[in-house]
């Protein structure tokens, strides 16, 4: 991927970037892998916003993905790499030697043409998926189960990876991008290689609009408002949060820790990503 400059033909396209979707083979992605998305902008059941900042947005239909990469000893040819209105990095169609199609994460160097297999028997390189014990030490992997046989969920953004550390009795221990170390079931399954799309995090949206096709709504300021409506709000003329800032629900902003004691996950961290 590379990045392309707009043309400052107005000031909301001169400070603008896009990627070049250079690696985007196809524009119409497999009608038997969409689904439909169903907004909700941030309201709940009973219609009151639990999530704020949320609404509008173009509308989109989801591809779904296999995370699972559960068809073992079954090889597949990558037919298209497509861009994903759902996340940020791309994603490629996979035809199976049985006749199945499904889409993966697409890692840097997997090319339209390569074949990929899944499973135990399965060589490392780019694209395989194979259970964390049987990846040599030092590799980098990415869309990393926590659970067997429930599908990755750690590490599938655009341009990143997780290096493998240690193997242990029944864990290994990896690496993540946030620099957090933990141990995962050994025979939890990964996927060899590094995301593509790296170069996600350099673009410049140039202008107010292209977040509102995203679907995230302006965000107010604390200081602006009445105080019935923020613990910051009120006073005469600019003032600013009078004390140690807080939520709108009176909790405080910085520093203050949320997370709750005695997750069972937590004996499994061996360094947290925050000292």
């Amino acid at each position: 991927m590379a990045i392309r400059t707009i043309n400052p033909t107005s000031p909301g396209q001169r400070g603008m970037t896009r990627s070049d979707f250079a690696e985007v083979t196809t524009s119409t992605p497999e009608k038997s892998l969409l689904s439909k998305l169903k907004k909700t902008s941030g309201r709940n059941n009973t219609g009151r916003i639990t999530c704020r900042h949320k609404g509008g947005g173009v509308k989109k239909a989801y591809r779904i993905i296999d995370f699972k990469r559960d068809k073992f000893g079954v090889p597949g040819t990558v037919k298209t790499v497509e861009y994903d209105p759902n996340r940020n990095v791309r994603i490629s169609l996979v035809f199976y030697a049985d006749g199945e199609k499904r889409y993966i994460l697409t890692p840097e160097g997997l090319n339209v043409g390569d074949v990929i297999v899944s499973g135990p028997e399965a060589p490392v390189q780019t694209g395989n998926a194979l259970p964390l014990e049987l990846i040599p030490l030092g590799s980098v992997v990415h869309n990393i189960e926590l659970k067997a046989g429930r599908g990755g969920i750690l590490v599938r953004a655009a341009g990143n990876s997780a290096q493998v550390m240690a193997k242990e009795g029944d864990y290994v221990t990896v690496k993540l991008p946030s620099g957090e170390m933990r141990m995962v079931r050994k025979e939890c399954m990964a996927t060899i290689g590094v995301l593509g799309n790296h170069e996600f995090k350099n673009l410049s949206l140039g202008k107010a609009g292209r977040k509102r096709y995203m679907g995230i709504r302006p965000t107010v300021r604390g200081v602006t408002m009445n105080p019935c409506d923020h613990p910051h709000g009120g006073g005469e003329g600019k003032t600013g949060p009078g004390g140690h800032p807080k939520t709108p629900w009176g909790k405080p902003a910085l520093g203050y820790k949320t997370r709750k004691k005695g997750k069972a996950s937590d004996k499994l961290i061996v360094r947290r990503r925050k000292k």
